[in-house]
């Protein structure tokens, strides 16, 4: 419902040393939050496209999963989570808000 949280789980416990995490919103695929810990990146891109993610998205360092806070309709969509490294996967969510 509009005003809640909603967390996208990961379902991976720990991000290996030598993974990438990226989470991509829309048909565009704007990079939203981005996680590697070889490179010591943990960065959630708040100014996407209009900035409808600004203070809103918060990202588990440890499992990946992202939360989005106090959502709204602009943040429906699908959502896609890409995991790259010696075992590369991919998870895709569909978020409706209402």
């Amino acid at each position: 419902m509009e005003g809640d949280s909603v967390t996208l789980n990961s379902d991976v416990t720990e991000i290996h040393e030598d993974n990438s995490t990226l989470w991509k919103f829309g048909a565009k695929n704007f990079l939203i939050a981005e996680i590697s810990r070889e490179k010591r990146i943990f960065f959630t891109y708040d100014d996407v496209s209009d900035g409808r993610f600004r203070d809103r998205l918060k990202l588990d360092k440890w499992t990946g999963s992202l939360t989005i806070t106090n959502i709204t309709t602009a943040h429906a969509g699908v959502y896609k989570l890409e995991i790259n490294g010696p075992m590369w996967s991919s998870k895709t969510f569909s978020v409706s808000v209402y």
